[in-house]
């Protein structure tokens, strides 16, 4: 492997601990408890390292900085991260961000394991440098349409914002689908308002309407005005990329929320060790973790075994991705090269359909597993 130039000192941990970078959406328009959820989980993670001894005797420091889901400020980040000699890089949620943070990881010979971001694509080239705990988006997304086709839904709307996130999602599923004989009908959200939504989909016969759109603007307004049209009561309404998952979709929505399946990254029964961390993780926040939570916790885990074993050195750290076998929450983690992809893939974590149960909104019901 040839190792870009870095600063003076880079290769080692500053100081008496080993530095890892965490970068985290802490603030708006970042979605700002996914953030919270995640940061979680690397920080008692974290704790638990340090509780039994650190990195070879050393303590291990989480250096975080806040991406607010702009990947400028994430490159940034990266930047100052590789001047402050940090080990690598660990964290974020949005995927366009990963994205920004995992070229600029890749050219400055940076480490970085990407806790739940998943667009295929997560580099224009393949990389060394680079690996990943969340399952590629084609891999949950194809596993979602097959939930959609099993369901009876072949005529699907989906009303998407632009991004390359929402975009590649979009056309993940239309692939899929009309291979099979589904019909993906694009609902584009920069030329209606959400109350025109229900008129489309009328308009379109859709019997199902997925949101490719960001939360809680316009997400949460366009699922109270469909549940809100009689001509609509048998539709569908799903959120492949997970809005559900978080309390605050249960709070701004009420029972409204309830019955829209999205894709989470759970084992349908948690191990021993994915126990213990949820309740743990549960004290920490005040309320059910998130799997983003759980990624948070099982990236530095990863990353604390590989540090034990070779070092701060960048170099090796990246050399030993394919090595990797360490015990998470979901299961036991390894990466490979997986076709079309672009980093170190852990192939796969456990992927679920669920939605919350309309007859108690804070209880999950998982309907298809992949």
């Amino acid at each position: 492997m040839t190792t870009p130039p870095s600063p003076p000192g880079a290769e080692r941990a500053v100081g008496s601990s080993v530095r890892i970078g965490a970068l985290v959406p802490l603030t708006r328009p970042g979605w700002v408890e996914a953030g919270r959820h995640l940061l979680a989980g690397l920080e008692l993670a974290a704790r638990e390292v340090n509780d039994a001894g650190g990195i070879a005797g050393r303590p291990l420091e989480l250096v975080v900085r806040d991406t607010a889901a702009d990947p400028r400020r994430a490159a940034a980040a990266v930047d100052e991260l590789a001047r402050l000699g940090v080990a690598a890089l660990a964290g974020e949620y949005h995927s366009v961000v990963a994205r920004a943070a995992a070229a600029r990881a890749d050219a400055l010979g940076l480490p970085f394991l990407c806790s739940s971001a998943v667009l295929d694509a997560l580099t224009e080239q393949p990389t060394p440098w680079v690996a990943r705990l969340a399952p590629a988006q084609s891999h949950g997304w194809r596993i979602y349409a097959d939930f959609l086709l099993g369901a009876g839904h072949s005529r699907i709307a989906v009303a998407a914002e632009p991004s390359l996130y929402w975009a590649s999602g979009a056309r993940i599923l239309r692939d899929h689908l009309a291979a099979r004989g589904g019909t993906v009908i694009q609902l584009d959200m920069r030329a209606l308002a959400p109350a025109a939504v229900r008129d489309e989909l009328v308009g379109n016969r859709a019997t199902a309407l997925l949101l490719l759109v960001g939360h809680p603007e316009p997400a949460v307004p366009i699922v109270a005005s469909v549940r809100r049209d009689r001509r609509l009561a048998e539709i569908m309404i799903g959120a492949p990329a997970g809005q559900p998952e978080f309390a605050e979709w249960a709070r701004l929505l009420g029972d409204d929320g309830a019955a829209i399946p999205f894709l989470r990254y759970l084992p349908e029964r948690l191990s021993p060790l994915g126990a213990r961390v949820e309740a743990a993780l549960r004290e920490r926040l005040a309320e059910a973790p998130s799997f983003v939570a759980f990624e948070g916790y099982d990236t530095v885990a990863v990353l604390a075994e590989v540090l034990r074993s070779h070092g701060a050195d960048r170099a090796r750290t990246a050399g030993s991705w394919p090595r990797v076998a360490v015990e998470g929450t979901r299961g036991q983690i390894r990466f490979s090269r997986t076709p079309g992809i672009s980093v170190w893939q852990w192939t796969w974590t456990p992927v679920q359909v669920v939605d919350r149960d309309p007859a108690e909104p804070d209880r999950f019901r998982v309907l298809h597993a992949g």
